[in-house]
């Protein structure tokens, strides 16, 4: 049974602006069934479909002509050249919210966008659910490790899949189908293990170097297919801060993953029970906060601004969230009771000139919330309610 998105008054709005609408994300995070339930009487078209790409391919004039009135398009990467062609047809009639189109490839749609749509479409991300928006799919409300461990993709609590089962069938699908499409990548199996290296490596200093003589390729090549990761959007890069602060900083960024389910299947955990004890459950359990913070921030419409802060003298804070000239120091902690080395960098952090107004926020493994003299402390769950 479909549910509300959060995302889904900044697409309406959207569409109320723009003659068209641009909605990115992981293949299975939501956007056709997000679609129909937002516009339900505009045509659907699938460029999945072998007939209606090669008609996109071969006469995109007349694909278009077919749909005057609009139409949702599913999977627009697949024909890149469509886009010249719409940009045409949108310009003789601009009415807003004509054309929706969805893509589950990231760096090599946008870029299309950008040259030929520019100034006429709307863009929307549209990552996997957000706690809040599991919890509307009317299950009982998942403890901490078991929401890790499942993530957020929609079909999961939707169709009362075991995590194991449909990430099997979505990792080989990603790999044996989506990865050509952006690349070649002729050693599929030397691919599957960077993909489960580099998930082992989440929350952590991205070494592409390290990762790629672990699987036996060059730097060079690790390179080129973690783009394919980030194309994809299954993992993507965390920069740190980069302020001229006159201090040493790290300049190599850390890397996570979209979705921790994923992640956690990769690296081979295989229950939530599992999870709990392993040496990754930190590393995880930031992950998850991460990419809780960014979901929150996209399903607003604003464009996140996040960074770590790490120096050469050890002191480190997980993430930095920018907006205006704020800034939210977060410090992430999995475990469920509060030390109180849990504020030391984050005191460290306030004392220093960032050039931006400061804030302090903890969000640890714990169920209460509230306020403390040198911090906001947030629950896991309580993630979304707070004003990033």
């Amino acid at each position: 049974m479909p549910i509300r998105r959060d995302a889904a008054e900044h697409v309406r709005a959207l569409s109320e602006s723009f003659p068209v609408v641009t909605i990115t994300g992981p293949r299975q995070s939501g956007k056709t069934t997000l679609c129909r339930g937002l516009f339900p009487d505009k045509s659907y078209v699938s460029l999945e479909s072998l007939d209606q790409r090669a008609y996109a391919s071969n006469d995109p004039r007349a694909f278009l002509a077919e749909y005057r009135d609009g139409a949702v398009i599913v999977e627009v990467q697949r024909v890149p050249d469509l886009l010249s062609y719409l940009q045409t047809e949108v310009d003789e009639r601009p009415q807003t919210g004509r054309f929706i189109l969805t893509g589950s490839a990231n760096l090599a749609l946008l870029e299309s966008v950008s040259q030929s749509l520019a100034g006429r479409t709307g863009l929307v991300t549209l990552l996997p659910c957000t706690r809040r928006e599991i919890e509307r799919f009317q299950v009982d409300p998942p403890s901490l490790w078991e929401q890790v461990w499942r993530g957020g993709f929609p079909a999961i609590p939707d169709r009362g899949i075991a995590p194991t089962d449909w990430f099997e069938t979505y990792a080989s699908t990603y790999v044996e189908r989506d990865v050509r499409q952006i690349t070649n990548v002729t050693d599929l199996t030397a691919f599957q293990t960077f993909l489960g290296l580099v998930a082992g490596r989440t929350g952590q200093l991205l070494n592409l170097s390290q990762v790629g003589g672990e699987t036996g390729v060059t730097h060079n090549t690790a390179r080129s297919w973690f783009s394919v990761l980030e194309a994809g959007y299954v993992a993507f890069r965390l920069q740190p801060f980069h302020a001229n602060l006159g201090k040493r900083l790290v300049k190599t960024p850390k890397t996570y993953f979209y979705d921790t389910g994923l992640a956690c299947f990769l690296i081979g955990i295989r229950t939530a029970g599992q999870l709990e004890k392993h040496p990754l459950r930190g590393a995880l359990f930031e992950n998850y906060i991460v990419c809780e913070i960014l979901k929150s921030i996209l399903n607003k419409g604003h464009r996140p601004r996040l960074s770590f802060y790490r120096d050469h003298h050890g002191h480190e804070v997980d993430l930095l969230v920018e907006r205006g000239d704020s800034i939210a120091a977060v410090e992430i902690k999995s475990g469920r009771t509060i030390a109180g080395d849990f504020f030391s960098n984050l005191n460290w952090l306030g004392a220093q000139d960032l050039g931006l107004e400061s804030r302090a926020v903890l969000v640890y493994g714990g169920g209460e919330s509230h306020r403390r003299t040198m911090a906001n402390v947030i629950a896991w769950s309580g993630v979304e309610k707070f004003d990033w």
